[in-house]
């Protein structure tokens, strides 16, 4: 592709505006901002003004309509699947945020079609593009732990008063205010902490494993008066045989600088493997080889979001060293997984992935 990728993007609150939009403006040479939709005509258009897009709508159709090669749908999870299908009939490639959708069968749903119509689709697991991830895929690609037997993964992070239902404002170059309905409506989120955070480091686990859950035994908790859990307690059965432990929790902004609490640990039948973005570690250890700790840069597990958004606009413009890290099929994978916590916490029982 010799001509700048068109670009539209349907869902432009804080997130798109502090982090995808900027993103795709460091390489403004090779874009063209054509459209943008949110609520409220006003607010669309303050955003059109403001990053130079041509049209402002409330309609994600009038973006579409524009004309569009990649689309960023940054929508609440519950419209995720009907903006990605359509950005996907409309011929776009499409950055999908996290949560994919809230129902598993919406997310395979985006992953066949962009194969039958020859589209990518990145979802935005931005620590999978970080050097951590980049350096565990490596070492499985080389062999792994070997049969892997269990998973421990544990998150946390600085979401309290933002799923208490607290306004925040951004700390990105922006003053609005997040709408917090994106986060506390479970008919527009799904849920709580595991939809908004939990979501993050499976992509992280199940992208380097391969692993997908067989069923889930799902436990959440939150202070009285709370719209949504704060932390989640996950026992996991994965297809083939190994365990989970997956553990997630809210604390207080303000506790800690911006690090967020991300550990994983995978045991096997020839080693194990441990990974702590909050300590820029990763260590493994295997029978044959004993222990290798990789060397990371400083901030290596610091998170943004630009690794996805670049390798979208590469895999668009058709450079051959783009690698996809967050397929919307590993998207897929975790919505499942969530999806049988959640009716796990509703009915008390071990759920199994439907």
């Amino acid at each position: 592709m010799t001509s700048r990728v068109r670009v539209g993007v349907v869902g432009a609150g804080v997130w798109a505006q502090v982090s995808h939009i900027p993103t795709l403006l460091e390489r403004s040479d090779e874009i063209e901002l054509v459209g943008v939709c949110r609520l409220g005509l006003e607010e669309a258009q303050h955003v059109a003004d403001r990053f130079g897009f041509a049209v402002a709508s409330e309609d994600y159709a009038d973006v579409l309509d524009a004309g569009v090669d990649l689309c960023v749908v940054s929508s609440p999870a519950a419209f995720h699947h009907e903006h990605a299908m359509a950005a996907l009939e409309a011929g776009a490639h499409v950055l999908l945020e996290k949560p994919v959708t809230i129902k598993p069968e919406e997310a395979w749903d985006i992953a066949q079609r962009a194969e039958e119509v020859g589209r990518h689709v990145v979802v935005s697991f931005g620590w999978n593009y970080l050097p951590t991830f980049v350096e565990a895929q490596r070492l499985w690609e080389d062999g792994g732990v070997g049969t892997i037997e269990h998973l421990q993964v544990h998150m946390a992070s600085g979401t309290r008063q933002l799923l208490e239902g607290s306004s925040l404002h951004s700390a990105g170059p922006t003053e609005e205010v997040v709408d917090t309905r994106t986060w506390t409506d479970p008919t527009m989120s799904g849920g709580g902490y595991a939809q908004a955070q939990l979501s993050h480091i499976l992509g992280w686990a199940l992208g380097v494993t391969g692993l997908k859950a067989e069923g889930v035994f799902g436990l959440g908790s939150s202070p009285p008066g709370a719209p949504v859990e704060l932390h989640d307690a996950f026992a996991v059965r994965f297809r083939g045989g190994a365990t989970g432990a997956v553990s997630g929790a809210s604390y207080h902004s303000g506790v800690q600088n911006d690090r967020h609490q991300y550990e994983i640990r995978v045991f096997g039948s020839e080693g194990q493997m441990h990974a702590d973005l909050e300590r820029d570690r990763l260590w493994m250890w295997t029978v044959d080889r004993g222990p290798v700790e990789i060397e990371l840069p400083p901030d290596a597990g610091a998170y943004h979001c630009k690794g996805p958004v670049d390798t979208l606009l590469d895999l668009v413009q058709g450079r051959p060293e783009a690698v996809n890290r967050s397929p919307v099929e590993l998207g897929a994978r975790t919505v499942e997984l969530l999806e049988a916590a959640y009716r796990s916490m509703s009915s008390g029982a071990f759920e199994e992935v439907v």
